[in-house]
């Protein structure tokens, strides 16, 4: 692939064993093997404050926030694989979100991290629906901040048990789901770069 695309994964848990972390990083392998260039996130190394306005106000934003928008500009899409939390997105995610949308300076463009590119989604979760309830509010949110999400989702239901000891995906449905979002998030961020 020549001039291949800049895509970040990360998933909205800083637990070390999370299955939405096997999720991100077999997308980001599959992205790697489809040529892309990739950059795998863990949350739990940006550790940052509850955004609070008077903090904003006072220091500025966290050093965590200001090291994730950075990386997020330089990318061409992202993909995040979420768990649920009561029917919503983790609580990390969002701050990490809500942070990262905080303007630098006056002359910052609004949501400059985020406007124009793509994200993909995925969830799992030991419950039969796989996080499905939270990807909507996810979804919802990035389209508000000025993402394109690509259509295509995965909600892994019983997670714990769909990733072998290297943790790559069991099922091939599973797999092929994913692989089909990774093309769909290699192709969008192609061609909004083109347009």
């Amino acid at each position: 692939m020549s001039n291949p695309p800049s895509l970040t994964f990360l998933a909205g848990s800083a637990r070390e064993d999370s299955v939405n972390k096997k999720i991100a990083h077999a997308a980001a392998a599959m992205a790697e093997a489809a040529g892309a260039k990739t950059t795998f996130l863990d949350l739990r190394d940006y550790p940052m404050p509850l955004y609070d306005g008077d903090l904003e106000d006072r220091e500025g934003l966290p050093e965590a926030a200001v090291e994730l928008k950075a990386i997020f500009r330089a990318s061409d899409g992202l993909f995040i694989a979420s768990p649920e939390y009561n029917s919503s997105l983790s609580p990390l995610l969002k701050n990490t979100i809500d942070w990262i949308s905080r303007r630098a300076s006056a002359d910052e463009p609004p949501l400059v991290a985020y406007k124009g590119k793509v994200a993909a989604i995925a969830a799992g979760s030991p419950g039969g629906l796989g996080g499905l309830r939270g990807l909507v509010p996810l979804r919802m949110l990035l389209g508000n901040i000025g993402m394109h999400v690509v259509p295509q989702q995965l909600a892994i239901a019983g997670a714990p048990n769909t990733f072998d000891a290297d943790g790559q995906l069991i099922d091939t449905h599973h797999r092929d789901a994913l692989e089909g979002i990774i093309a769909q998030l290699i192709n969008t961020a192609t061609a909004l770069r083109q347009a």
